[in-house]
């Protein structure tokens, strides 16, 4: 399949065409009017796949237990799709070469889709790529999509936004309970794994978590479990597995996972607009008009506010 035509390339990808589905995420990920028509081509296909959103500091393991998350699931017959994200480099380096090598084992395997992405020259970054990639593999007909960032930051949390249930892994002894409680970690995670559990400070680590929890005020019905795995040994997987089909359970049943996709649409949609409007701003900023309006500002016969409502209604000269 060497077609770049997104239709060619769609019809494809929903005949089980891997390599149609690879060159349609790269589309995404290069942005402009390419990812846009795959966009939307692939919206009306979508909706089907469950979205898990993998996350946590650098080195808590995550890698290696989506790692054998997958070979979980692959056990239980489910096909997977997996996106490794690295907001942190657009070619190499970071979790690239890292991820690809901890899911060797599943490089062969047909029933497995995995992708390592950075946001390259995508507007808006992965915080719309990484949906529109999502609805790829939806598209493509993976009933469950792993999304594994980094590390944690603002990017991560934009893309675990895209998931369905988020999974927060930490490490005793680290004091991670602390820092993730301060990078608001303890907002996102609709479930706690306590990786490499069988390290000294699990259950400190488990009561740090549990008081953080008893003091949110914002907590809904559901709880986040607070799970222990030693990812490298596959201990605790199934567990983990298990608390997501419990997570997604509740969600459906309480009206909640529709509420969810609602809400991202909508933060999507929002996004969208805001990167077209900042896209155009930056055309007119391309031209003698802003040169002048620039320094207008400068030389104070302007606000900037005033010159900012200038540029947005077009009228910058």
């Amino acid at each position: 399949m060497r077609s770049r035509d997104p239709d060619e390339l769609v019809a494809a990808a929903t005949d089980g065409d891997r390599a149609a589905v690879a060159r349609l995420i790269s589309l995404v990920e290069r942005g402009g009017d390419a990812a846009r028509e795959v966009g939307r081509r692939t919206y009306p296909l979508g909706g089907q796949a469950y979205t898990v959103g993998i996350t946590g500091p650098p080195g808590a393991g995550k890698s290696t237990l989506t790692d054998r998350l997958i070979g979980h699931l692959r056990s239980l017959g489910c096909e997977v799709g997996v996106l490794a994200i690295d907001p942190s480099s657009p070619f190499t380096g970071g979790a690239f070469l890292g991820d690809r090598v901890r899911m060797q084992d599943h490089a062969t395997d047909a029933g497995v889709f995995i992708r390592s992405m950075a946001s390259r020259g995508h507007l808006g970054g992965l915080s719309l790529a990484t949906p529109e990639a999502i609805r790829v593999l939806d598209a493509a007909g993976l009933p469950i999509v792993l999304v594994e960032t980094v590390g944690v930051g603002q990017v991560e949390f934009e893309i675990v936004g895209a998931a369905d249930t988020t999974i927060v892994i930490l490490n005793p002894g680290g004091g991670d309970a602390v820092q993730a409680n301060k990078a608001g970690l303890l907002e996102v995670a609709d479930i706690f794994v306590i990786n490499k559990a069988d390290r000294p400070g699990v259950q400190e680590l488990e009561r740090d978590l549990g008081n953080m929890l008893d003091m949110d005020l914002h907590m809904g019905e559901w709880r986040p479990p607070i799970l222990r795995a030693v990812a490298t040994e596959g201990q605790g997987i199934a567990e983990v597995w298990d608390a997501v089909v419990a997570h997604r359970t509740y969600l459906e049943t309480s009206g909640e996972l529709i509420k969810r996709r609602a809400t991202r649409v909508s933060d999507e949609l929002r996004e969208i607009v805001a990167r077209r409007l900042e896209q155009r701003a930056f055309e007119v900023c391309a031209g003698p008009a802003y040169d002048a309006l620039h320094q207008s500002v400068v030389d104070r016969h302007v606000d900037p506010y005033t010159a900012a409502e200038k540029i947005l209604n077009g009228d910058a000269g």
